[in-house]
């Protein structure tokens, strides 16, 4: 599994800004020692990560690589094929936008509803956007 090497450290940038745990960035020293505690023999730090960051070092490991995939919660497709990665960014992006928003209590409360509740909650907030000025939303 290769990367091009500017690529992998836009991706990677990328994990770290849009993954927040308990509600603040990951350090590189913090995700070296997730992925060593998750696999004992993997040579990692989080000077390297830092490095893979910047631009600075280009060429991790496969194993490296699958190791910041499986830690992120992302394919290992991510690091390496940029149409995968385009739409693995959109997504980590508008995850990003509903955790600041605020939007993610509305929808954690929408959850195990029947579909007629999602309608009716969906047409509320439809009525709402209309008397604040906001264009309808497009599903």
């Amino acid at each position: 599994m290769s990367a091009e090497p500017d690529g992998l450290a836009e991706r990677l940038d990328t994990l770290f800004r849009t993954s927040r745990p308990h509600g603040r960035r990951w350090t590189n020293d913090e995700v070296a020692a997730n992925l060593k505690a998750a696999n004992p023999t993997l040579r990692v730090s989080g000077a390297y990560l830092s490095a893979i960051r910047t631009g600075k070092r280009a060429n991790p490991s496969p194993d490296l690589l699958q190791s910041l995939a499986t830690f992120f919660g992302v394919s290992p497709a991510y690091f390496v094929d940029p149409d995968h990665a385009d739409t693995t960014a959109r997504q980590l992006a508008m995850l990003d936008e509903l955790r600041q928003s605020g939007v993610r209590s509305i929808a954690l409360r929408a959850v195990g509803l029947p579909e007629e509740s999602l309608h009716a909650v969906a047409a509320v907030l439809d009525e709402i956007r209309k008397a604040q000025g906001l264009p309808p939303v497009g599903e």
